[in-house]
């Protein structure tokens, strides 16, 4: 899978990513875990992965609503 990713340089050297790409890329791993689980395609306890995927899955919304609380609201909007 060839996918590209918007990246920002920050003045310390670090890089930055969007966040729906890191909340995307833990929902689907989530995602997969539990299909190759269903699908018996490798033995994971089901018990354990159930309880990983929900993690990562619960991990991303909690990222979802850091960043809108994060946003201004229509009131805040400086464009307007």
């Amino acid at each position: 899978m060839n996918a590209s990713i918007p990246l920002v340089s920050v003045p310390d050297g670090g890089v930055l990513i969007p966040a729906d790409e890191v909340t995307g890329l833990l929902r689907h791993l989530a995602g997969e875990w539990l299909y190759v689980v269903y699908h018996e395609q490798v033995p994971l306890d089901p018990r354990t992965t159930l309880g990983l995927a929900g993690v990562l899955m619960a991990f991303a919304d909690r990222i979802d609503a850091e960043c809108i609380a994060y946003l201004p609201g229509p009131e805040e909007d400086p464009g307007r």
